[in-house]
């Protein structure tokens, strides 16, 4: 094992120390000496490792006195969010919480985006879309379906809707939020806690709705927006239960739209 891979593996165990709440903010993180010591390396490896949880956003450093944590949930960016969900899965209810305002941020953009869509000028061909969706399709009625694959399509999917409404900013949090479950399997799958042939059917009736002149009723908007919060809310069952968290213990985490 190389010295970057020993100080990466050792960075990400304290790290995960950090997301589960083991050091708390504002805490001092073990001294170098300390990690030299539990991690059985030289003082310059152990520098390295804390220099790579600094790098990572996750402790401050301080002249004379050490590391110490910083509160990586109310100031950390999205780079230091997906980092601290991939390392919370030891953790049940730190990881469910975070997937629920993951899913939450998701819901939102995807549901404003369709929404927006079919009331718009739009600007992509009917066949582009309908090529789109004969790929899902393809996927999901193949005999072992790629989840992830699937995920990418209607990610790209969503992408190519938000570049034509012109919602720059959306796309680039959607991508990030791509990136965050990409690196969980287990949020990947929570995705498809319904069959992906539904989310084929589901691509097909917004085409259909999208060639027509009249577009949807009121009623069947609001039918669509109930649906895609159920739908949402399997995907939060399925994550909690593929990370161990008692569905009879009455409690959920908080998410922003719990």
């Amino acid at each position: 094992m190389g010295a970057q891979t020993v100080v990466a593996d050792v960075a990400d165990e304290l790290a995960r120390r950090v997301a589960t709440g083991e050091y708390a903010p504002g805490d001092l993180m073990p001294s170098v000496r300390q990690v030299a010591e539990e991690f059985e390396m030289n003082r310059a490896t152990a520098q390295l490792v804390l220099g790579r949880l600094e790098s990572y956003g996750f402790v401050d450093a301080h002249r004379g006195r050490g590391f110490s944590v910083r509160d990586v949930r109310r100031a950390g960016g999205v780079d230091v969010y997906r980092r601290l969900f991939r390392l919370s899965l030891h953790a049940p209810e730190v990881a469910s919480e975070m997937f629920g305002n993951i899913v939450a941020a998701e819901r939102a953009i995807v549901l404003d985006a369709l929404l927006d869509y079919t009331a718009a000028e739009r600007g992509i061909a009917p066949a582009e879309l309908a090529a789109r969706v004969d790929a899902l399709e393809t996927e999901a009625r193949g005999p072992e379906p790629d989840h992830a694959r699937l995920l990418e399509f209607e990610l790209g999917l969503v992408r190519a809707i938000l570049t034509d409404l012109g919602h720059t900013m959306q796309r680039a949090v959607l991508n990030s939020v791509g990136e965050m479950l990409f690196e969980v399997p287990e949020a990947v799958e929570a995705y498809f806690a319904v069959s992906a042939d539904l989310h084929v059917l589901v691509w097909r009736a917004l085409l259909a709705v999208w060639e027509t002149e009249g577009g949807p009723s009121p009623a069947q908007l609001a039918l669509f927006e109930d649906l895609f919060a159920i739908y949402h809310e399997k995907v939060r069952a399925r994550f909690e239960e593929s990370v161990g968290l008692d569905p009879d213990s009455g409690t959920r985490p908080h998410s922003a739209t719990a």
